[in-house]
């Protein structure tokens, strides 16, 4: 898996029997030309953007410092606590009866609690408006008037819904990784297992569990999809509708430099958390003691993923099938026209990201310089980025200055590319480290040049990262949705816009097609994503 989203990625050992190339090798110009193509697209109209907002001169007071902005800075950040609260619960504990217990079954459990990662927000939210209500599916089944899941609470349980697996799959992999001496000696001591737990594992968990939060108060402060089928004002919701539904656009843009400054506030916050501890130990080379649950105990854990894995995966898609009945029988065609956008558009993003990826990942390894350090930190800094306000400064800055290509497939595309950029840049990077810098200068001294040598050489050998980065960028814009709704081209359909126009209009049974379709197609990817981590 790449870096979350706001983060930097860890730098990777040198390789021991690798030489580096030396440091005063001169870097080709055209390498710089790679990562300006993938990152400019967002940072040249977010920069005008800002111009647009500092020039609006006294707008920008009236806007921030008027009762409704307030009003969204608390409904925001209620919501990031609420979630990250929940998703800490779930995600530490869920991660602990699947790596760390004897519960049985545990390899099928990992999948299972894993899964919603692949349902975008829009899709749970939308699951979860058509099970409730007078209307809903429960209702129905049940004869018992349940309410509907607006508002806060509908928020709060569609995101923990779509998170937590962040959290969870951090907080597992740092369980694999712990030594388990430590545990032996504070129990060999006499502490308890409840004490062991929260003195010894818990402090070891705080980077990766504080990392895997992090992406989550990010993603929850962007989210669009969920919060406006829900009808709970966040920053990102009211961003939309005012740039929708306004002919000033102006107060639209403020709010999005603010969603962008309260995203830097979340970034800096667990920055200042993180601490000064040092966390690493010996390498682990032997398998450690499964806590003991006892038949109550399994009981309880059984009961407890399984109520997890009921309101995470069984009743969405259970919902979702019993409204695409409906529509069935309601003759509702298939959405053929938004599946081949969502394929279209996800496949040229892919390929155009990989492509970039290759030449700015052998310059951020091969002739690695504090400049190079920006830029990868720049791609990181993007991908953190709320899309909401990507795609609002794209449409200031492509009605002003692109003419033409205002509303284009081309604009839509580079906007994909860039703000996904750091999904492709991750594994290339990481599978050029591996790579020997001799062979590449073997090439050279045989007589072919550095392009010829990257594309003959370099990228046959990196082939497997290329895949992953293509992977993860195809299927994070097939889930895309602010952005796609702010750029597309007229008569533009994806699977997202479909389900989020059919879901705004409380058609839910057109909604739950598409939303399928959506899933079976990130299905695969997902799949293939797994199997390459294993």
């Amino acid at each position: 898996m790449t870096a979350p989203a706001g983060l930097a990625p860890t730098p990777t050992p040198a390789t021991p029997g690798v030489t580096p190339l030396l440091r005063h090798t001169a870097v080709p110009r055209w390498l710089w030309l790679a990562p300006a193509l993938a990152l400019l697209p967002a940072l040249v109209p977010f920069a005008h953007l800002i111009g647009r907002v500092l020039g609006s001169g006294s707008r920008i007071g009236e806007v921030v410092l008027s009762a409704e902005t307030g009003r969204l800075v608390a409904n925001t950040g209620l919501l990031v606590i609420l979630v990250i609260t929940s998703t800490a619960i779930i995600g530490i504990g869920a991660a602990w009866l699947t790596e760390a217990t004897d519960l049985p079954a545990r390899p099928i459990w990992r999948v299972v609690v894993a899964l919603p990662l692949v349902m975008p927000s829009y899709v749970i939210a939308l699951a979860l408006l058509a099970a409730t209500g007078s209307r809903g599916y429960l209702s129905d089944l049940t004869g018992l008037n349940i309410p509907s899941l607006t508002g806060l609470p509908g928020a709060w349980l569609t995101l923990t819904i779509a998170t937590y697996p962040y959290v969870y799959l951090a907080a597992g992999a740092a369980l694999r990784r712990l030594d388990p001496a430590h545990e032996e000696a504070a129990r060999g001591l006499g502490a308890g297992p409840a004490r062991t737990f929260r003195t010894i594992v818990l402090p070891q968990l705080r980077p990766a569990v504080g990392a895997g939060l992090l992406v989550v108060a990010l993603y929850t402060l962007s989210d669009f999809g969920a919060v406006s089928l829900v009808r709970f004002d966040s920053f990102s919701r009211v961003v939309y509708a005012q740039y929708a539904g306004r002919l000033d656009r102006t107060p639209a843009a403020v709010l999005a430099v603010l969603l962008v400054l309260l995203a830097l506030v979340v970034v800096w916050a667990e920055w200042r958390t993180r601490g000064h501890a040092a966390y690493h130990g010996r390498p682990v080379r032997r398998t450690p003691r499964l806590a003991a649950l006892g038949t109550r105990g399994r009981v309880i854990g059984i009961a407890t993923l399984g109520a997890l894995a009921t309101v995470s995966l069984t009743l969405p898609i259970g919902v979702l099938l019993a409204w695409a009945g409906r529509a069935t029988e309601a003759g509702r065609d298939i959405p053929w026209q938004g599946m081949q956008g969502s394929l279209t558009a996800a496949a040229l993003a892919a390929a155009v990201a990989a492509v970039l990826a290759l030449p700015t990942a052998v310059l951020l390894t091969r002739h690695s310089s504090a400049a190079t350090r920006w830029v990868e930190r720049t791609a990181y800094a993007v991908f953190a980025l709320p899309h909401v306000t990507v795609g609002l400064a794209m449409v200031f800055f492509a009605a002003r200055y692109l003419g033409g290509l205002y509303q284009s497939l081309a604009v839509l595309i580079a906007v994909y590319a860039a703000v996904f950029f750091a999904q492709a840049l991750g594994p290339v990077r990481a599978a050029v480290l591996q790579v020997s810098p001799s062979i590449e200068e073997a090439s050279r001294s045989l007589g072919a040049g550095p392009v010829r040598t990257m594309l003959r050489v370099t990228a046959p050998m990196v082939r497997r990262g290329l895949f992953t980065g293509a992977l993860l960028v195809f299927l994070t814009t097939m889930k895309e949705l602010p952005a796609t709704l702010l750029l597309r081209p007229t008569g533009f359909e994806t699977l997202a816009v479909d389900v989020w126009s059919a879901a705004d209009s409380l058609l839910y049974s057109r909604a739950a097609i598409p939303a399928i379709l959506l899933l079976l197609v990130a299905a695969l990817p997902t799949y293939l994503l797994t199997r390459r981590e294993r």
